[in-house]
């Protein structure tokens, strides 16, 4: 499984935004729709929640692929 470091300068980022700044969804609706099949897991559980906010040393899981967020 690959995995990517993917640092903030903010305080966190949406999860369905960092779907697409890591590149793992072309679009935003294509972000919405990954996470609403449930095929994206934050820190080990299934995630619906695109709104979902990630902050350093969380990590967001799609098949294939680890984004750790620092």
């Amino acid at each position: 499984m690959k995995e990517e470091h993917i640092k903030i300068d903010t305080e966190y980022i949406k999860l369905d935004a960092l779907l697409k700044f890591a590149g793992a969804a072309e679009t935003g609706g294509a972000a919405k729709v990954a996470i609403q099949e449930g095929e994206v897991k934050v820190n080990g559980e299934v995630c619906t929640m695109r709104g979902r906010k990630l902050r350093p040393g969380d990590r967001a899981e799609l098949p294939g692929l680890t984004l750790v967020v620092e």
